[in-house]
């Protein structure tokens, strides 16, 4: 096993040098290009499959003898796999290069080809939504059917909030000049974005990137820079954020939802207490976890309290550290080997292969995504790798996701292997935590070890506190917009109150930070997905604990509950490690897990 290489602040320039050689993805697994011949006779070969199924089955679901009704699904999986793999090609080779005119020009013909796909195939979820409770029933008790109830019976919880088959399809039309084109301007508005910085022209990326600079003045030019660009453009991004909050709106009216959430939530087979009892959790906690750290790093800083732009800043020499590529994959790999062996071959099946974009450029979309594709071919990753400590864990966040979707592709098959959002970013943070404690066995000085604590706690925070918090600022928006358009200066009023009481007193969140709301993706591509994340680490607590308590058996149980993918429901799955989180207590032991690292953080500090 390689031994991990911490590289010095004096070597940092040099290893940022090597940190953007990271590889970019070859998608020729899919298609060589959009002029591919492949492409197109996939193209027509799926419009006339989706043609001759709705002419063959439409208006006959209900008639069907449960092996019939299994034959139609099985049909209907293989035209959603290949219409999948269209669509994934479409999304990445955008994802790469999203202020390429012509790119943008080809994602939106598919994107009206899928949609014409989808409109013949929209009967299928219609007539079985539709089916007798008696004649289901029937379908559910025959030995054919068995392995496919939990997702058929996913289909039917929708019926109390489906519209007529021609409303269904109007809502269908629309979408692409409604709401999938406000999002597309945003992405291309976003990849786009630039700003100057003592006179270099860099990316919005790189500017994010420098906010967490050792140096204070660095750190504070990028935030303030940002902060200028954000407000420069505030009326776009409030045009969008308008637009898709009164969209959503009115289609949650139509259908009777009860919550903006609502609709999330019967997606994710969650109950609406379930969320509400983690909020309610983190809410209870957040003196003893984001307000009482914060004011340590005040405190380590030096300083009264910290400005928004000291929230993620270093708080030593050792905290600057940065890893080169390579590097930061055999951390990773070595981190996944020694949970299993298994596990880490399927991690370097990502690195060996070309199945990763990870090089920061112009350009390219932001942040970072695993995306499944289908199990015929291979998942996709896309990073924005700088060589920090947190890409790093980016990049074990990332392979947990792929080897999630390799392991439930390979099992279930297309339609069942997509996991409902309560698992869907377990592996992903048991990843980020395999290599957190990886990393801590390698540290070799008191003070590594510290660092390594402090950037987990960083993390943890930011992925309960703040993502919870961004779930009432969502909660908050739709409700307000229900009284009318939003003005940008409420867009921050709401963001900046919700903020501070998350993170508490000892951050000031002054200036244009009331415009940071703006440059987060989930708001605009997936309304209410982020509580999935407070959601995955406070399970992930739990399943650490009792994998350092009782190992035994844990690996074979965590890789089944990985391959089931979204066969079964998540409280049956979790049943198997004697998890109930329906009991609220469930969250709070979640949540105790960073409250201990963070005493003692503050033990080692007196």
């Amino acid at each position: 096993m390689r031994q991990t290489v911490f590289n010095t602040q004096d070597e940092t320039k040099a290893v940022v040098s090597e940190a953007v050689k990271a590889p970019r993805w070859d998608l020729s697994d899919l298609y060589q290009n959009f002029e591919d011949s492949n492409l197109k006779h996939d193209l027509e070969a799926c419009l006339a499959h989706s043609k001759k199924f709705q002419e063959q089955y439409q208006g006959k679901v209900a008639m069907l003898s449960a092996r019939s009704f299994l034959a139609l699904i099985q049909e209907y999986e293989q035209i959603e796999e290949l219409s999948g793999k269209i669509s994934a090609f479409s999304h990445l080779a955008f994802a790469a290069n999203t202020n390429d005119p012509k790119i943008g020009r080809q994602v939106q013909n598919i994107r009206e080809k899928m949609t014409e796909i989808s409109r013949n195939l929209l009967f299928f979820s219609l007539e079985t939504i539709a089916v007798e409770d008696k004649k289901f029933e029937e379908w559910s008790s025959d030995s054919s059917l068995e392995s496919w109830k939990f997702f058929l019976e996913g289909i039917r919880k929708f019926k109390p909030y489906q519209l007529s088959a021609e409303a269904e399809l109007a809502l269908m039309e629309t979408s692409l000049s409604g709401r999938a084109a406000w999002v597309r301007f945003f992405d291309e508005t976003m990849a786009e974005l630039t700003l100057t910085l003592n006179g270099e022209e860099i990316s919005l990326t790189e500017a994010l990137s420098r906010t967490t600079d050792q140096k204070q003045t660095v750190r504070k030019e990028a935030s303030e820079a940002v902060g200028n660009l954000l407000k420069e453009k505030s009326s776009l991004f409030t045009r969008i954020m308008n637009n898709l909050l009164q969209a959503k709106g009115a289609e949650d009216r139509l259908r009777g939802y009860e919550t903006p959430q609502s609709s999330r939530h019967l997606a994710n087979r969650v109950s609406g207490e379930v969320v509400d009892a983690l909020d309610a959790a983190v809410q209870e906690k957040q003196s003893l976890l984001s307000h009482r750290y914060y004011r340590l790093k005040a405190k380590w800083l030096g300083q009264d309290y910290l400005d928004y732009w000291d929230r993620n800043a270093p708080v030593s020499q050792e905290d600057t550290k940065r890893f080169t590529w390579e590097e930061a994959v055999e951390i990773v790999c070595a981190a996944y080997t020694e949970f299993d062996p298994k596990m880490g071959k399927y991690a370097r099946r990502f690195f060996d292969n070309a199945w990763i974009d990870a090089k920061a450029v112009p350009g390219k979309s932001g942040g970072a995504f695993a995306h499944p594709v289908t199990p015929a071919v291979h998942p996709y990753i896309l990073t924005n790798f700088q060589g920090k400590a947190r890409d790093v864990s980016t990049l074990a966040h990332e392979v947990g996701h792929g080897i999630h979707q390799l392991l439930a592709g390979e099992t279930q098959g297309y339609l069942k292997a997509s996991t409902p959002l309560p698992l869907a970013e377990t592996a992903s943070v048991f990843g980020e935590m395999l290599t957190f404690k990886y990393l801590l066995k390698q540290a070799k000085t008191k003070e590594e070890r510290r660092i390594l604590i402090i950037g987990k706690v960083e993390d943890m925070l930011n992925t309960v506190v703040r993502q919870m918090a961004f779930y009432r600022f969502e909660k908050a928006i739709h409700e307000e917009r229900q009284k009318g358009e939003i003005p940008a200066e409420r867009f921050g009023e709401l963001w900046r109150e919700i903020q501070h009481e998350s993170l508490g007193d000892a951050i000031k969140l002054e200036g244009n930070y009331a415009y940071f709301w703006s440059y987060v993706p989930h708001f605009i591509h997936a309304p209410f997905y982020v509580y999935a994340y407070a959601f995955g680490d406070c399970l992930v607590n739990a399943l650490f604990s009792l994998y350092q308590n009782q190992p035994e058996g844990f690996v074979s149980k965590y890789m089944a509950l990985l391959s089931a993918g979204g066969s079964k429901d998540y409280r049956d799955l979790l049943a198997t490690f004697d998890f109930n989180p329906e009991d609220p207590s469930f969250w709070q032991h979640g949540l105790e897990e960073i409250q201990k690292l963070i005493n003692q953080l503050e033990k080692d500090d007196v």
